[in-house]
């Protein structure tokens, strides 16, 4: 895993082997995948915020507790 700070990029590598394609499994979430179309690796363009929404959408009483922080 590799996390492109100045860029918000995260990028989670599965396999070393050559990128011969790629899906976009949603907006800013791309799957890498090798000539025989397996995953290989993941990349998330603006990582913060597709991370922080992730778990607060995962977990409604984080979310609570910030809101009540707030």
């Amino acid at each position: 895993m590799t996390y492109f700070e100045k860029e918000d990029i995260l990028h989670l590598v599965i396999s070393d082997e050559p990128e011969d394609g790629s899906l976009e499994l949603s907006p800013n979430v791309t799957a890498e995948l090798n000539e025989n179309g397996e995953l290989i690796g993941i990349e998330i363009l603006n990582a913060s915020t597709f991370i922080q929404n992730t778990v607060l959408n995962a977990n409604p009483t984080k979310r609570l507790l910030l809101a009540v922080e707030n």
